[in-house]
């Protein structure tokens, strides 16, 4: 289950977001699992190595984010702007991505099986 205080710090400013998690020890775990984060603008924010399993992202700004890493198996992701995003290495099993932009996204390693997106979806993606 998702850390509710890490939850709200994201919802409440994404630069202070990322100033915080630069201070981090690479030890503490991002836990947003199950978290509906759903409409919120996280435009540039740095959610790299993050759980986000089963987390609500639909109707989101992910422009220019960095999700490297990040676990977001199972998660819903209907309509969210991922363009320019960095989900290299993401876990996107199960992940549905119906109507997402992934115009610019890189998924170099990512990993979809199973997750649904469309061809047409894929024609914008960077995939090395």
């Amino acid at each position: 289950m998702a850390d509710e205080s890490q939850v709200f710090r994201l919802q409440a400013d994404v630069k202070a977001w990322n100033t915080w998690r630069k201070g981090l020890d690479a030890e503490v775990e991002i836990d947003l699992s199950g978290a509906d984060l759903s409409g919120t603008h996280l435009s540039r924010a740095n959610l790299s190595g993050a759980n986000l399993t089963g987390a609500d992202l639909s109707d989101l700004h992910l422009t220019d984010a960095d999700l490297s890493g990040a676990n977001l198996s199972g998660a819903r992701l209907f309509r969210t702007n991922l363009s320019r995003t960095n989900l290299s290495h993401a876990d996107l099993r199960d992940a549905n991505l119906t109507d997402a932009d992934l115009s610019d996204a890189d998924l170099t390693g990512a990993d979809l099986t199973d997750a649904t997106y469309t061809k047409e979806q894929m024609r914008s993606v960077r995939q090395h």
